[in-house]
């Protein structure tokens, strides 16, 4: 697939303040996330995307003071890759001292409303690591903004991804239910009100690879509680125990989700 690069003209970017500092071959990539709220209009709306693109470029040159946007590239979630200060290029994003060291790829996923990245964002980032080393010089490595500074960044789904090393997706094989569950995280999952967390995230991916719709997002919202809903009701019809259909995630609802065959 070609990869749809965004240029700075097409998402309306400010000029740099001063010249760039030139950079010559790196370790590889540091992945970033936004922090903060991120609307989940996002991602049916390319143009939210552009539109989030110059409120962070506006915060790094007015509020920071930096010469420019700081990452090398942006992913979106229509698996495009828009352009920042491109390969070649002294970072700004990955602390002092450490800029040197890797290019930095920004996913446009925060730690509240959107939080955790679609398979096209994925893939983005993917297509801009590759760009990074094909004409930036990039090493191997792709590392989380926290490997080696004090952050969250990038988050506790994007961050789990870059820990299993970073694959594209559908390039693993898909997990097999019928295992032993994970432990249970010890409280209910349910709605409403929205919850939202990693162990969100972990079970809706388990749901995900057991072929119901649902994007995983770190949030418990109707779409988990609809799918949790249909996901007892079946368990129950084939006389998993599993309590009542409520839509809640309990330790049993949280078991079954693994250790239910697929029928």
């Amino acid at each position: 697939m070609t990869i749809s690069i965004v240029t700075r003209k097409d998402w309306d970017a400010r000029p740099p303040r001063d010249e760039y500092v030139p950079l010559s071959g790196t370790k590889g990539v540091k992945i970033h996330y936004t922090g903060g709220y991120v609307d989940p209009r996002l991602v049916s709306d390319h143009g939210r995307c552009l539109a989030l693109m110059r409120q962070i470029q506006n915060h790094h040159m007015d509020v920071n003071g930096w010469a420019d946007f700081a990452y090398s590239y942006a992913a979106c979630w229509h698996r495009k890759v828009l352009l920042g200060r491109g390969p070649g290029i002294l970072v700004a994003a990955n602390g002092k001292g450490l800029n040197s060291a890797h290019y930095a790829v920004i996913g446009l996923v925060g730690d509240s409303g959107l939080t955790a990245p679609n398979d096209d964002m994925l893939h983005a980032i993917l297509d801009a690591v590759q760009l990074l080393r094909e004409r930036g010089g990039a090493g191997n490595e792709i590392k989380g903004h926290r490997d080696g500074y004090n952050t969250d960044c990038p988050g506790t789904p994007l961050y789990d991804w870059v820990r299993r090393g970073a694959p594209r997706p559908g390039s693993l094989p898909t997990k097999k239910p019928g295992k032993s569950a994970p432990a249970f995280p010890g409280r209910l999952l349910r709605y409403p009100p929205s919850m939202h967390g990693a162990d969100v995230y972990v079970w809706q991916s388990q749901m995900r690879d057991r072929g119901w719709n649902l994007i995983p997002d770190g949030t418990y919202g109707p779409r988990s509680k609809e799918v949790c809903v249909a996901f007892q009701t079946e368990c129950i019809a084939e006389g998993v125990g599993i309590g009542a259909v409520d839509g809640i995630v309990g330790e049993r609802t949280w078991r079954a989700s693994w250790e239910k065959p697929v029928t």
